[in-house]
């Protein structure tokens, strides 16, 4: 069995031949060739890399490219989603075949605690950045979700439904082999729907700490299905389960217009209470749909495993991205707004198609054209990719190039950069 990771690079696809042996005996003889990668979907991963670079540090410049507040998409809204869809990907590859499903299932484990925890250790709140050269969080407000930490969810689920649901072996009939995996796709979602829309959210209140006094703040809801940045249920779940000190403390929402402008300790106590309050958007229930896209994702890559012609995985791939998109945009004019925080039905459908269709207009370029040299500092950066956001994407390269400084530890590089081109 072939060994892969979501932000590592997927090992390659093994290319049986089999032979016969003479008239008296039948026999079958495999030649295992050279392991040969997936070109394409390593430049995808360092297009994903290269995206989140952008996204990330020229979102303060160009806020038209960052998160949106809440509800719509903008480029930096694909990222994480994309990165979900290549790790359903690459175990297609990885679990390709399956002798020992106790041990490969204990690999899978494994991997998934070392994504989680180097999450918690990068984006936990332990690394400061730049708003200090010192190191440390107080454990009872470590933050226990990020980036990596969803990505391991949904590595660990489509990777046990890779691993232990039953397959059939009809020929070109890809999603007739997986219908259990599509049973847990839709059941997912189905789980995600009821608790988003079918939860009663109360009113609930918090305390906020400044440098001079302590807040307490209520938010009033006594509401049902509300899919607001105050009163949703995805919010209650993670406050009651995680508890409000480890969830993310400067969310996304606070750029909308009832909060804009303000930061943590600015904002005036006539803005509306949730605008003080954190909010996890790596959340426990978008964690459901999240681990969805890998399902999605797992889909694409039984076809690029299973078909060996490009026109065949092409029509295929096409088959499975467009409906998709489709249903997304038709749930979006129907009420069900896209939206990334909670990772709306939605939001996961459309964005898996964009992922799908990118990752066709690679495959055409990369595999098909023979572009691979045009694109070989992407296929580079998609290769490393696990290595360039701890180092980059994180901050850590940030915060050792600023321990360097000049008499005044505010006297460094990474901050003369900050306060000149970024907070004009």
């Amino acid at each position: 069995m072939a060994e892969d990771h979501p932000l590592l690079g997927n090992r390659a696809m093994e290319i049986e031949q089999t032979e016969s042996g003479g008239e008296a005996v039948a026999a079958t003889k495999k030649k295992k060739a050279k392991p040969a990668r997936v070109a394409s979907l390593d430049v995808f991963r360092g297009l994903c890399v290269l995206l989140m670079m952008l996204v990330d540090y020229g979102g303060s410049i160009f806020p038209s490219i960052a998160h949106s507040p809440w509800n719509g998409v903008r480029l930096a809204d694909f990222v994480m989603p994309f990165f979900l869809f290549i790790s359903g990907i690459s175990l297609a590859i990885a679990y390709k075949k399956v002798l020992d499903r106790e041990g490969a299932t204990l690999k899978a484990v494994f991997r998934m605690l070392k994504l989680f925890l180097l999450g918690v250790f990068l984006q936990g709140g332990y690394l400061h950045g730049i708003t200090g050269l010192t190191y440390g969080v107080d454990i009872e407000k470590m933050r226990w979700l990020g980036i990596l930490q969803r990505i391991a969810v949904g590595y660990i689920i489509a990777a046990l439904c890779e691993i232990w649901l039953p397959r059939r072996r009809i020929k070109r009939s890809i999603f007739s082999n997986y219908i259990w995996q599509w049973c847990v796709a839709f059941y997912l979602c189905a789980v995600h729907t009821w608790l988003l829309y079918g939860l009663y959210v109360p009113d609930w209140e918090f305390t906020v700490s400044r440098t001079t006094d302590l807040s307490i703040y209520k938010v009033k809801c006594s509401v049902r299905g509300d899919l607001g940045p105050a009163c949703n249920s995805a919010g209650m779940i993670d406050r009651f389960i995680l508890g409000i000190d480890h969830l993310y403390t400067k969310p996304v929402y606070r750029n909308l217009k009832e909060c804009k402008g303000f930061n943590d300790d600015r904002i005036p106590q006539s803005f509306p209470s949730w605008c003080h309050a954190p909010f996890e958007p790596e959340g426990i229930l978008g964690s459901v749909t999240a681990a969805v896209a890998c399902i999605i994702g797992l889909q694409y890559g039984h076809i690029l495993v299973q078909f060996q012609d490009h026109k065949e995985r092409l029509y295929n791939w096409s088959i499975l991205s467009f409906p998709l998109l489709f249903l997304g945009f038709f749930l979006a004019v129907t009420g069900v707004p896209f939206n990334k925080s909670l990772y709306t039905i939605s939001y996961l459908l459309v964005t898996s198609a964009a992922a799908g269709i990118t990752f066709c207009l690679l495959y055409v370029l990369v595999d098909m054209y023979g572009w691979r040299r045009l694109m070989f500092a992407l296929e580079w950066m998609g290769k490393h990719s696990l290595g360039i956001f701890i180092l980059i994407i994180s901050n850590v390269a940030v915060i050792l190039i600023q321990g360097f400084y000049w008499r005044d530890p505010h006297n460094n590089i990474v901050r003369w950069i900050v306060t000149r081109c970024v907070q004009k």
